[in-house]
């Protein structure tokens, strides 16, 4: 049976019917059943296009189910993800996750359950992921494993979501060891240790910087395709604080993933997206970097 799959939407109407249009192009779609979380308004200047969300994915067809999660207060994108994951693993044992900006593949869902069933059992793994890095001279029907996570369109298992640390308590010894914190900012290519500092020191409340940690703490790994099935639609303006990026317009790949990897970092395409990463060090893509653990839905969710 396929997965369950998690859309995490707030205020986007136009951005919310491009997913789950895109979802709806995947063959297990009608297989899949489909969990909408939509948080409640802020203040009065969300309430409409809330409503207007919400009517939308009443009228949605061509799952197997389709299930509204109507938050009664605004509780914030980074809440709401973990509680929904938390309450969908433990049904589950699994699931499947995105927000209300990511385009799918019409391979998304197929590559998805196939690495979960795949991977199921096998400690190390702790995360599939849809995206990958616009990076070249790889096998694109194929997919390996990197050492840290994504929020562009992913899953996880129950087993390893039990990991996740929501007090980030591997901080202390990335401050310590800093061989340590060289390899969990990719040897330099990105400064995730101050987006972590940032939610220590209480200005940042992000729970994928902790998932990273709490991956990275475990030594685990997460499995990438080689050419992205998600690209992200939400640099276009509508994100508040989110600036244009042509590094997250990742052209779709257009065809299925066939290839999948042993249980073992691809050091070679870590290099790659690790040199992807210091050439284009610029404003925009330490904006799109800062969205991909930091999505630009929750600062929507504070609008």
């Amino acid at each position: 049976m396929p997965a369950p799959i998690a859309l995490f939407v707030y205020n986007r109407p136009d951005h919310t019917r491009q997913t789950v249009e895109a979802l709806q192009r995947n063959a297990l779609a009608a297989q899949s059943d489909l969990f909408v979380h939509s948080d409640a308004p802020k203040n009065e200047g969300a309430a409409a296009s809330v409503s207007q969300v919400r009517d939308y994915i009443r009228s949605i067809e061509g799952f197997k189910s389709v299930s509204l999660i109507e938050r009664e207060q605004n509780w914030g994108v980074d809440p709401s993800i973990i509680d929904g994951v938390t309450t969908l693993c433990k049904k589950f044992g699994r699931v499947i996750v995105l927000e209300d900006d990511l385009i799918v593949s019409p391979w998304f869902l197929k590559y998805m359950n196939d690495a979960l069933s795949l991977y199921e059992h096998n400690r190390s793994v702790m995360q599939i992921s849809g995206f990958m890095f616009p990076v070249k001279g790889h096998a694109e029907r194929a997919s390996s494993f990197l050492p840290f996570t994504t929020s562009w369109g992913w899953a996880t298992w129950e087993r390893a979501w039990k990991s996740f640390d929501p007090l980030a308590r591997g901080y202390d010894e990335l401050s310590s060891n800093p061989d340590l914190r060289v390899r969990f900012n990719l040897n330099g290519a990105y400064d995730f240790f101050a987006m972590l500092e940032e939610f220590k020191h209480g200005s940042l409340d992000a729970w994928d910087i902790r998932w990273y940690l709490s991956s990275f703490m475990l030594g685990g790994l997460t499995l990438y395709p080689h050419k992205s099935l998600v690209t992200n639609i939400g640099f276009d303006g509508t994100g508040t604080h989110c600036e244009s990026s042509d590094f997250a317009d990742t052209a779709l790949s257009k065809e299925s993933v066939l290839h999948f990897p042993l249980e073992i970092e691809n050091q070679k395409l870590t290099r790659s997206v690790e040199s992807s990463l210091r050439e284009k060090r610029d404003g925009k893509l330490k904006s799109m970097i800062k969205r991909l653990l930091q999505r630009s839905s929750r600062r929507q969710s504070t609008a």
